[in-house]
């Protein structure tokens, strides 16, 4: 795709309050968490991960979650998500649906990393994927899935992309409205990526295809950018870089989300997020994290010369 045909637009997930709290060392006060949430909302975001129903014994840093979403006081028009590991964890959730818009559920594509994460062989997620997505879209709620490790595994290295579409397929099948492919430890290139999208986009029709890298080897920018060209106009991101996957050692860092939406305005391409609130946001979580965030345009500060630079 040549910059000419670059959409206008992209849609633009913020999974900070959900994938980057949870890894966090300590708990982060659920007041605190809520005035992010809102800061987040008041800088233009229509969509928002914001809670999980995982076991606390197991992320106890998302132990809060009703509280939050029952806490929460953001525009009609915002979209709030939360991640479900399995069905007690949907029926848990269901009981306060009215707080929330949309259910993530997920897998991963490898076999090791899928037992690592949820103690579980790949089909038997699936199968279980399938029977709850039914149940979200009978909810009257929006159903993602998310395919982690879609570009590749710490454990098992390659991971073959044909898999990874057919596991797509069936969770369309299933009724998924939004599947996410993840670069779950950092391994994708821009290459791998706009290969992959490209036949993703066309074996997946009426499915909207989303993207979230991690910058664990710095390449995520790069890959975003693959991803765009291919066609893609849906993503995920954290502000000030936080999160990752918690089961490698070592592997965090999502894309962060001041970087991308700076990225995407230069090039000309709106998201709706007001960069300076965004930045404004992630300054307040350094300050509730009491240390400093490294995230490029955290630390440089936007490009101020002309609105367009480079186009």
């Amino acid at each position: 795709m040549i910059d000419d045909q670059l959409p206008d637009r992209v849609r633009v997930r913020e999974v900070g309050p959900r994938d980057g709290f949870q890894n966090e060392p300590e708990r982060i006060a659920t007041a605190d968490k809520i005035r992010l949430i809102e800061q987040l909302a008041g800088a233009g975001y229509k969509r928002l991960e914001v809670a999980s129903f995982v076991r606390p014994d197991v992320i106890p840093q998302l132990d809060d979650a009703i509280d939050v979403l029952h806490g929460l006081d953001v525009p009609g028009d915002v979209e709030l998500t939360v991640l479900v590991p399995n069905e007690r964890g949907l029926q848990t959730a269901l009981e306060h649906r009215e707080t929330f818009h949309d259910v993530v559920i997920f897998l991963s594509a490898s076999e090791t990393h899928n037992r690592k994460n949820v103690n579980r062989p790949v089909d038997d997620s699936l199968a279980t994927l399938e029977r709850m997505a039914p149940v979200i879209k009978d909810a009257g709620l929006r159903c993602s899935a998310v395919i982690a490790t879609a570009f590749g595994c710490p454990y098992e290295g390659h991971v073959d992309p044909a898999r990874v579409v057919e596991l797509a397929g069936r969770l369309a099948a299933a009724g998924c409205d939004e599947l996410g492919f993840g670069d779950t430890t950092g391994m994708a290139n821009p290459r791998q990526v706009r290969a992959f999208f490209t036949r993703a986009l066309e074996a997946l029709p009426g499915v909207e295809l989303t993207a979230h890298f991690h910058n664990t080897r710095g390449q995520g920018l790069a890959n975003c950018l693959a991803a765009l060209e291919a066609g893609i106009t849906s993503f995920e991101s954290s502000f000030g870089e936080l999160g990752g996957c918690p089961v490698p050692p070592g592997a965090t860092g999502n894309v962060a989300s001041e970087d991308l939406i700076s990225m995407f305005h230069e090039m000309g391409v709106d998201t709706g997020v007001d960069l300076d609130a965004l930045l404004a946001a992630a300054r307040e979580v350094q300050s509730v994290l009491g240390r400093r965030l490294t995230s490029h345009v955290l630390v440089a500060g936007p490009i101020a010369w002309g609105e367009r630079a480079g186009v």
